[in-house]
């Protein structure tokens, strides 16, 4: 039997589906974190976290036996090493390598210049750099982020794509009215062809299918930016 593994937050959820990875999800409150889980899963208090080994418990009341592993990036190549036959990192040294970068230009040229627009710190053509950096990282003809099989390259921009969608589609943001919508345009055209056909691919995935709830996505938003402003 393998280990329990109890994830908190849903942004892993996707590497855990495609590895059929048994375990068990507890959606933390992102605005409203529960005291218990500073205490015994996570003391910086974010999200996600997962519990690995001890025993099978109430997810509410973590075992102090099992191992607490945090950020991101941390899970999702704990996750490629406990599951080595799903793909998630290929064995190839130098696709190992490649979904590594892949995972760093997210941080850097998605997740930072994405959240800068939202904030309205920066004009969305700051962000457009970026998603051209990430297009360009993207090989022609391939369905995925890095060679032929869905990595966690593909699991950790995911989230990020479907936000992109919220503000796209829904123009949320501090940014000038309206400007949501002008990015959404100016990503229609042809300059930005291949990076929108993956992000298409990557939202038909059954496992964000599985673990997207858009309606929840667009409250954490108008929370999030309500919050910003008081």
């Amino acid at each position: 039997m393998p280990e329990q593994l109890t994830l908190y937050g849903h942004k892993i959820e996707l590497a855990l589906i495609e590895a059929n990875a048994p375990h068990k999800a507890y959606q933390v409150k992102l605005l409203d974190k529960p005291e218990w889980f500073v205490n015994k899963v996570n003391p910086a208090g974010k999200v996600p976290a997962v519990t690995y080994g001890g025993p099978d418990v109430d997810p509410e009341d973590p075992s102090p036996l099992s191992a607490k592993i945090a950020e991101s990036i941390v899970i999702l190549e704990f996750l490629a090493d406990l599951y080595p036959d799903s793909g998630l990192l290929p064995k190839d040294p130098v696709l190992r390598a490649n979904v590594r970068f892949f995972i760093d230009a997210t941080t850097k040229h998605f997740h930072d210049p994405f959240y800068a627009f939202v904030r309205g710190c920066e004009p969305y053509e700051y962000f457009l750099k970026g998603i051209e950096f990430i297009q360009g990282l993207l090989e022609e003809g391939k369905d995925f982020a890095v060679g032929d099989h869905y990595t966690i390259a593909d699991a950790c921009i995911s989230p990020y794509l479907t936000r992109l969608k919220v503000i796209i589609e829904t123009d949320l943001g501090q940014y000038p009215v309206g400007m949501g919508y002008k990015l959404g345009d100016e990503l229609k055209g042809h300059k930005f062809a291949k990076f929108m056909k993956y992000v298409e691919r990557m939202l038909e995935r059954p496992s964000l299918k599985q673990t997207h709830d858009q309606e929840s996505l667009i409250m954490f938003f108008k929370t999030y930016l309500a919050e910003r402003v008081q």
